[in-house]
């Protein structure tokens, strides 16, 4: 190829592409539109046939088929890969890669068949052997919460101060530091085991019963735990997904940590009705208040029952699993893996009766 051939060969696309399509408009009389007026038919009064033989003589402006056409042609002539058969032109090789794989004998590297690219990430799929029972629990749950636990919810949020309800909050996390405690023993950590009792003591004396946590403030760090994990650290792993009564979200392992735990819970240790009833209703009003922040992704979701059970398997396979290959504090996993306050559960102390778990 001469120098000026190269010089010009960027923009030869485009001159012929302009070409092609100034001759398709102003053309053969194939690229005309036929005339409305039947070649028999008298000519309209008060039109001249010398008027109407110039109108018919006027360009028409090229369909879309013509123009696709003319930058087929174009690519053709400029020696690239036509877009005849579908494929992205951004896709397509450039004339350079075609030259060089020409030359020294190598395929043009396509990025979509790479070999050497690690495989799709796949999402974890959720053991949910139980769906359609769990969906019909899921939409019982949603009609008690709609219909009773929400509304309650706003009314105490409009009419409680938030200092109060934060408060609140703080005294039933703390009633957990005992469990908590405990099973982080059962688990091998000892270490978390006298942080949880550390803050029960610390929050229980200077927080005035836990309604203020001063053991935040004193780099005591909040770790939940259940007897429900402990069962997954100790080797129950894969355990199906179960959508309970009022309890929502757990797996079978964690149904049965709750009769575990049921019997270390403070509130079940009060023997006046009255009293317990009352602690427990509160606790289950400020448990509500507290999901208020994922409400508006919830009823976002195109399947909002996958949505819960698939972010709350997720979470809970996190928890077991950082105990198990024994992580540190420090590690990269998320905070919100390890707050009880990225989803909530209501705990086994919320629900006055609970079947198979004797209350006093």
């Amino acid at each position: 190829m001469s120098t000026p051939l190269r010089t010009f060969r960027p923009i030869l696309p485009l001159l012929a592409a302009a070409t092609l399509v100034a001759c398709a408009g102003t053309g053969a009389p194939r690229d005309r539109v036929p005339s409305p007026v039947a070649v028999d038919a008298p000519a309209p009064t008060g039109v001249p046939d010398a008027a109407q033989a110039d109108a018919s003589e006027q360009p028409v402006a090229p369909d879309q088929a013509t123009v696709v056409a003319a930058f087929d042609e174009a690519a053709r002539i400029a020696g690239d890969a036509t877009p005849a058969d579908g494929t992205p032109v951004a896709d397509m090789p450039t004339q350079a890669e075609l030259d060089y794989a020409a030359l020294y004998g190598e395929q043009v590297y396509d990025p979509v068949a790479d070999p050497t690219l690690p495989a799709a990430a796949q999402m974890p799929r959720s053991y949910d052997p139980w769906e359609p029972f769990n969906r019909k629990m899921f939409a019982f749950n949603s009609a008690v919460d709609r219909g009773v636990a929400k509304p309650l919810a706003k009314v105490y949020a409009k009419i409680v101060p938030r200092p109060v309800r934060l408060g609140v909050t703080n005294f039933f996390s703390n009633l957990r530091q005992p469990v908590s405690a405990l099973n982080a023993l059962l688990q091998g950590r000892p270490k978390d085991a006298g942080q949880s009792l550390g803050r029960f003591v610390v929050n229980s004396t200077l927080g005035i019963g836990g309604i203020f946590d001063p053991a935040t403030d004193a780099d005591i760090p909040h770790r939940d735990a259940d007897f429900g994990q402990t069962l997954g650290v100790w080797g129950w792993q894969n355990s199906r997904y179960v959508e309970l009564p009022l309890f929502g979200p757990r797996t079978l392992r964690d149904g049965f940590g709750m009769v575990g735990d049921a019997p270390l819970s403070p509130l079940r240790q009060l023997s006046d009705d009255t009293w317990r009833y009352g602690l427990q209703g509160l606790q289950l009003v400020d448990l509500r208040t507290r999901l208020f922040v994922v409400d508006s992704m919830r009823e976002g979701a195109t399947d909002e029952y996958a949505l819960i059970r698939d972010a709350w398997m997720q979470r809970r396979a996190y928890q077991i699993e950082s105990v198990r290959r024994h992580r540190s504090d420090d590690d990269d996993l998320p905070d919100y893996l390890y707050e009880d306050d990225a989803m909530p559960t209501v705990p086994v102390d919320a629900i006055p009766v609970v079947p198979g778990i004797s209350n006093p």
